[in-house]
């Protein structure tokens, strides 16, 4: 399959005939790679007498297109993977071999078919319409350092967007990037943290990020919430390759900052871009609805929330937020 794709990546027609004389295989072959290729929701042209083509909106996500956007202190500092398919890039950025301390591994797919978001939920991705990025790092400092990581790292994707032509972009606590349009907030990326180690040693921390960047209106539609891409957004299509490498060039350069002085740094920019600011909302803590004001978040990342009981303080894990209409 990858072969076919590199073959259409030209966004040139080719018969079924050329595309068979170039794989070895025959023309009906070519037909069921086509298919395969279909259902994975890559958009395909296909005209008869003219052959195959990419649709010309679809860009491919390129290893070496990616690492030209990284500056020279990120690109010193991350390995970067790019996929075609994989169950999950959280899983197989595992196994990217980092040779040597302080570098990071960073791994993207085309398509996961098992990629996962908060609270056991899947997160889908239509072949080469979003960016499926996951980021291993390593700290010495306990998970308790790990306080607020998950908000700076929504504060680094959404410099990362701005910078590629985004605007009227909000943070909703702990791990959603939202766009504010005249009908409301809409999700543009999630964010989904796993830590594994030693609670007061060496921790691995796996953070997984997806970016909706050019999806159909089914597509769209099938997300289950409102949702946005960031096609739409800026009103003209923009570079896969360049979105990941500036998100990889963010998170990096947080991290190096968040190792040495924690979510504190970061708090400022944060409440900058709080969605639910001053706003009435429904929290659920497994299961415990708490309604109240939302009133920022403290230095540790948790949601301050205002109510008859005074200032209440809400860690992440399985809580969710929602604004009271």
């Amino acid at each position: 399959m990858e072969e076919l794709l590199n073959l259409l990546a030209d966004g040139r027609f080719h018969s079924g005939e050329e595309l068979g004389e170039s794989l070895g295989v025959s023309r009906a072959a070519v037909w069921k790679k086509i298919k395969s290729l279909e259902t994975l929701g890559l958009t395909l042209d296909s005209v008869k007498g003219r052959g195959y083509r990419l649709h010309p909106g679809v860009e491919l996500l390129s290893q070496e297109k990616i690492v030209d956007y990284l500056d020279v202190d990120t690109a010193a500092s991350v390995k970067v993977q790019a996929l075609l398919e994989t169950t999950s890039t959280n899983d197989r950025v595992r196994d990217i071999i980092v040779d040597r301390p302080g570098l990071k591994a960073v791994c993207l797919a085309e398509y996961q078919s098992g990629g996962r978001g908060r609270r056991g939920k899947v997160w889908n991705n239509p072949f080469g319409s979003n960016i499926c990025l996951s980021l291993r790092w390593f700290i010495n400092e306990g998970m308790a350092s790990l306080e607020g990581l998950s908000l700076a790292v929504g504060v680094s994707v959404v410099k990362a967007l701005e910078s590629c032509g985004a605007s009227h972009l909000k943070l909703k606590w702990p791990n959603d990037v939202l766009w504010q349009s005249e009908n409301g907030y809409q999700k543009l990326s999630g964010i989904l943290l796993e830590v594994h180690g030693d609670p007061t040693g060496e921790c691995e921390v796996i953070i997984g990020i997806g970016i909706n960047v050019a999806l159909t209106n089914e597509q769209i539609e099938n997300i289950g919430q409102p949702a946005v891409d960031m096609t739409r957004i800026c009103g003209k299509a923009v570079s896969r390759n360049r979105i990941a490498g500036t998100v990889i060039n963010e998170l990096s350069h947080m991290l190096d900052g968040f190792g040495k002085s924690g979510f504190a740094a970061f708090r400022e920019q944060w409440l900058a871009y709080d969605a639910f600011a001053g706003r009435k909302v429904m929290l659920d803590a497994s299961g415990k609805k708490v309604a109240g004001i939302a009133s920022g978040v403290n230095q540790h990342g948790a949601l301050l929330l205002e109510n008859a009981d005074g200032m209440l303080a809400y860690s992440g894990g399985e809580v969710s937020l929602r604004e009271q209409v």
